[in-house]
């Protein structure tokens, strides 16, 4: 069964799923996203994805034209159109179509919005058994005075140049795979890494850094704690340097896609004892848990959207 697309108040083809060049997202990455997660049948902290998504577009000052239970029911609703169970769901809210210009009064329709629900490819099963190699990018993160990164805008040049850097170390890596890159904020600080939230584990405390960094708050960050509260591992948001990372016991990264997946090596130098450690291995297995259990159910009773 091909792809079902949301798109503008139709469910399309993806072959069809076309905007206008002329549309502002297209043209200037005006506009915000949302990357949410379904397992077994149930769409993953929809609310929060859901609340986020309109948080960054009160902060650009985008006018999503649905209200957030509407917009919930599409995700749920192209979900079921293409029979997901197990997936990745994108949402897209864009200024929509104006002219060549910046200025965002000239896009004088409805915003754009888009729902795309499909199976998702993220680390190899080997990377979340054995742990992954990162490098620190030489990118540093967006300055909360520039581009706030708590707004999950459609423009990530940023984290895209962090990527490349990323990759081209990995077509150098021998043992363990380079996977990620970590970004620094324009103070040298750990922000996050080029599209998840970082982790550090010393003497059985957990340590993130803190939004006033400059970085997303991510929906699987904020899971981590409270299943880490719930554990009774002392866990807190810290300020920090690369020298905690280097001298951690453990480190992990966290994400919508990635899920929770460990670090064994950071530029070169081995965390811990080059294994997964036993915080991030306890974490691993109890947030598989809840993704497969908690959630909102795709499937219902009443008609489907028209």
């Amino acid at each position: 069964m091909s792809t079902v697309v949301y798109l503008d108040g139709e469910f399309v083809g993806k072959d069809q799923a076309r905007v206008s060049v002329f549309d502002h997202g297209f043209l200037y990455g005006d506009g915000v996203f949302e990357g949410i997660r379904a397992y077994s049948g149930r769409v993953f902290r929809l609310d929060e994805h859901v609340e986020r998504l309109y948080r960054s577009a009160q902060a650009i000052m985008l006018s999503v034209p649905y209200t957030p239970a509407e917009m919930r029911e599409l995700v749920l609703e192209t979900c079921r159109r293409n029979n997901l169970r197990d997936g990745y769901i994108r949402v897209i809210c864009s200024r929509g179509p104006g002219d060549l210009g910046i200025d965002p009064r000239n896009c004088r329709g409805q915003a754009t919005v888009v729902v795309i629900a499909d199976k998702l490819t993220m680390y190899p099963a080997a990377m979340y058994e054995n742990g992954m190699a990162v490098i620190t990018t030489t990118t540093r993160r967006n300055s909360p005075t520039a581009l706030d990164p708590g707004i999950k805008s459609l423009n990530y040049l940023n984290n895209i140049l962090a990527k490349i850097e990323v990759n081209r170390a990995a077509q150098a890596a021998s043992d363990v795979p380079i996977g990620e890159g970590l970004m620094l904020n324009q103070e040298g600080y750990v922000a996050e890494a080029t599209g998840d939230n970082v982790f550090v584990v010393q003497g059985g405390a957990l340590f993130t850094p803190p939004t006033h960094v400059g970085i997303l708050e991510g929906i699987t960050r904020n899971t981590v704690l409270e299943v880490a509260e719930r554990l009774g591992i002392p866990c807190s948001e810290r300020v920090f340097t690369l020298l905690n990372v280097y001298g951690a016991n453990e480190v992990f990264l966290t994400g919508t896609g990635a899920e929770v997946i460990p670090v064994v090596r950071v530029d070169d130098r081995t965390i811990g004892d080059g294994r997964p450690g036993p915080v991030t291995r306890r974490l691993i297995s109890a947030y598989r848990d809840l993704v497969n259990t908690e959630g909102v159910e795709i499937q219902r009773m009443e008609p489907a959207l028209r």
